[in-house]
């Protein structure tokens, strides 16, 4: 199993990208800095609760499924980060 930080700051920016989101554009979106929302996707910070919530719905997801997609994510290997 990955590390769970790491996967759900997959998750996060999997479905940010999805969205067609900027960090910048989720950052404003759930009332969050820019850095942070980098340190949650890149798994070097964990976010509290209230955090989570304001990430769920700033990218339209019910709290359940977002965490539901973690974990799914903790079960896989990594995605591969394509380089431009």
């Amino acid at each position: 199993m990955r590390d769970l930080d790491k996967s759900f700051g997959d998750t996060i920016r999997l479905r940010r990208k999805e969205l067609g989101l900027s960090q910048e554009a989720l950052s404003f979106r759930a009332g969050l800095h820019r850095n942070y929302i980098s340190d949650i996707e890149r798994g070097l910070k964990s976010p509290s609760l209230r955090v989570i919530v304001k990430l769920a719905d700033a990218l339209g997801l019910a709290v359940s499924a977002m965490m539901r997609m973690a974990e799914e994510n903790a079960c896989e290997p990594a995605p591969s980060v394509k380089t431009e």
